[in-house]
């Protein structure tokens, strides 16, 4: 986690910004979202809300009133708590690669992704200066049954990290063994209910309808007071108007009506507005993640997020390479970048994603830990005081005069960021002059060599593992 000490770069006039927002209004008011959940949908009825059969209708009263209850930002709690993350403000938190089901390999090979990648990329995570969450979904562990599934991830993380958590949001039941299993780390049900240690991804089912299983689980989350990332991941031109600040409208309906039931259920707990909202390359049918088009759509989230005094979530690494190459490196800065500059606070995706959402690759991985480091380095700004300014220094040095020998320039030569991957080696004709891709293959090696799970009580991993054998068990395992 670091602070921006950047102002945030709007894209709209204030006057387009009402525009959005009014449509928004209208949208909701006209065709509302669609809650499949008969159990949803009744809290919305119980807050006022209309309620149509199947859709609900917040109006700009409503909005109003359960907006205000949500905080601009909050605490999440890790088992270490040097650790700790806040989420909101100039804070941005930065966090890895979710939910694929492929791994690209060194030699450029698309495999399943397995659970010994999800621990992997849990290591390589729990290594990285930049990197502040774990757990979730980093990858799919294809080869462990989907029914217990999220337990084993859960648990890996517990054991192999201390940093803060993401939780799984497969319905109600998971849910619960993900709090279940939080209690048995941090000590009691209790301590759970009293703190933020677990976020969740709450996903809209563009266009306009939030399912059965996600708001199950958003129901679970918000009861117990643990943080949610409500999102869209609307596609312009297939489940989404093909104009970008028509998918924003969509996007806003989708969002802010997960919001509102959060909040009606437990006013105060904690969300974050969210997006993973991109577009369709119409010519060849194919997700452009990696176009500038994504990164506007992302500059305009963040500013409609502010609007409404929320936390926001968009941007990474993302890009529509299928390689770990320079389209994949450029791509990726873009969307950091231009995440940065428009205030996000949580990037998910942050390192390891190629081909759009579909694979991890560790090489990539490394490459993003790369660029987070710099971005991180360039968005913290610079201090100016009577030592930086150096006025003295300059009258003393003089014209002709030079620096490099001068006590000030001793005092400051650490102050330059020394890169963990990128080269600044002259030219040589000797031949151990690796390209970033092999320097990545070498380090993120070196990482999983060494690696040191932090130190996890025994008790607590007994307890972990009677409760994963006991759900094995009840599962038919």
């Amino acid at each position: 986690m670091f602070k921006r000490k950047l102002g945030n770069q709007d894209i709209f006039t204030p006057g387009e910004e009402d525009a959005l927002h009014e449509a928004t209004l209208r949208v909701l008011e006209e065709s509302g979202v669609e809650i499949v959940s008969s159990r949803a949908r009744e809290h919305f009825q119980r807050a006022g809300i209309e309620v149509d059969g199947n859709r609900v209708h917040p109006g700009q009263d409503d909005l109003e009133k359960f907006l205000a209850k949500a905080p601009e930002s909050f605490e999440i709690k890790a088992r270490n708590e040097a650790n700790n993350i806040r989420v909101g403000g100039n804070n941005t938190v930065f966090v890895p690669g979710y939910g694929a089901p492929f791994v690209m390999d060194y030699e450029g090979v698309r495999r399943n992704s397995t659970f010994a990648d999800y621990r992997n990329f849990t290591k390589l995570t729990q290594c990285s200066d930049n990197l502040d969450v774990v757990g979730g979904v980093l990858v799919e562990p294809n080869d462990v049954p989907d029914r217990i599934r999220h337990a084993r991830m859960f648990s890996a993380a517990i054991k192999l990290s201390d940093k803060c958590f993401m939780g799984s949001s497969m319905g109600r039941k998971k849910a619960r063994e993900t709090l279940d299993m939080a209690a048995i780390l941090f000590g009691s049900k209790k301590y759970v209910a009293d703190n933020v240690v677990l976020i969740t991804l709450i996903n809209a089912n563009s266009p306009l309808q939030l399912d059965v299983r996600m708001t199950d689980a958003l129901e679970v989350y918000a009861e117990n007071g643990q943080a949610l990332c409500l999102a869209s991941m609307s596609m312009s031109g297939t489940t989404a108007p093909a104009t970008i600040p028509a998918t924003l409208v969509q996007q806003n309906a989708e969002v802010l009506t997960g919001i509102l039931l959060a909040q009606i259920i437990n006013p105060g707990c904690p969300v974050i507005y969210g997006s993973a909202s991109s577009l369709l390359d119409l010519r060849g049918a194919d997700m452009a993640l990696g176009s500038p088009e994504t990164a506007k759509m992302f500059n305009g989230t963040a500013q409609l997020a502010r609007r409404y005094d929320l936390p926001v979530r968009g941007g990474g690494a993302l890009t529509d390479s299928l390689f770990p190459d320079a389209q994949g490196g450029y791509e990726a800065m873009m969307n950091i970048f231009s995440a940065i500059k428009s205030g996000f606070n949580f990037m998910l995706h942050s390192a390891g994603l190629l081909e759009n959402y579909m694979a991890m690759s560790y090489e990539k991985f490394v490459i993003d830990d790369e660029i987070l480091g710099m971005i991180g380095n360039y968005a913290s700004g610079l201090e100016v005081n009577e030592d930086t300014i150096a006025e003295e220094v300059i009258n003393e040095v003089g014209p002709g005069g030079n620096y490099i020998t001068h006590d000030h320039t001793f005092s400051h030569m650490e102050d330059l960021r020394t890169p963990n991957l990128s080269s600044r080696r002259k030219y040589s004709s000797e031949k151990d002059q690796p390209i970033a891709r092999e320097r990545a293959y070498q380090k993120r090696q070196e990482i999983l060599e060494d690696f040191e799970a932090p130190d996890l009580p025994a008790g607590i991993v007994e307890e972990l593992k009677n409760y994963i054998n006991d759900l094995e068990s009840r599962s038919g395992i």
